[in-house]
């Protein structure tokens, strides 16, 4: 496989994740209340590992072919990004209460985040992560439509080792991007409780909109 065409993705790639969206509401969102933004990432690079895998499988093509499964799997993601908006906006966290060793309590939304030497809080995050970036079919067209766009044919690499390889590119770019937002964010608001909550509110209505634009799109 050519390292122009790896480069090509990657440039492609970079640009797409620098566009904000549900991911990037939802790095946000777990670098102003969380103790650590990692976890959150890493839920949603997994779910772009799965959505790798499905393409490079070739199942993404069937799931394309079949419009009633595209559109249940577009208002499942859609009704979960209304979920998980709504319970940003309605308990809104702030730095210092994240990180507050005193609090005896986990932070408002922040459920299980000092039970269990905090293993339940992480898990929570990795799997709303994985579900914000895995469960979103415009994701998953978006891979069907762009990645074999960018592999080569003839090349002695195999169609699904070419895609994985790209796709590897692609979540490795997000990972160094969403780490850095949802550092940032946290930088910048640690010492603002008020600012931190409105943007938390932001984020979450921003996963709101989201969700709702989505189902609109299937409901009409």
């Amino acid at each position: 496989m050519a390292v122009s065409s790896i480069t090509a993705f990657w440039a492609v790639s970079v640009l797409l994740i620098l566009v904000p969206g549900a991911d990037w509401a939802y790095a946000i969102s777990a670098g102003i209340r969380d103790r650590s933004v990692a976890p959150a990432v890493g839920g949603l690079l997994l779910g772009y590992v799965g959505l790798t895998a499905v393409v490079a499988a070739g199942v993404a093509a069937v799931v394309a072919d079949h419009p009633a499964v595209l559109a249940s799997l577009t208002l499942l993601g859609a009704l979960y990004l209304i979920w998980l908006g709504a319970t940003t906006l309605s308990r809104p966290s702030t730095p210092q209460a994240a990180q507050d060793p005193a609090a005896g309590v986990a932070p408002a939304g922040a459920t299980g985040a000092r039970s269990g030497g905090g293993t339940p809080w992480r898990r929570a995050r990795v799997l709303q992560g994985a579900g914000i970036s895995g469960l979103n079919p415009k994701a998953l067209l978006l891979f069907l439509a762009l990645l074999p766009q960018f592999t080569r044919p003839g090349t002695g690499w195999p169609l699904a080792l070419q895609i994985s390889t790209l796709g590897l590119v692609h979540i490795v770019s997000c990972g160094a991007i969403y780490l850095c937002v949802g550092v940032l964010a946290r930088t910048v608001l640690r010492a603002r409780p008020a600012a931190a909550r409105a943007v938390t509110r932001v984020s979450g209505a921003a996963m709101i909109v989201i969700g709702v634009v989505l189902a609109v799109e299937q409901l009409t």
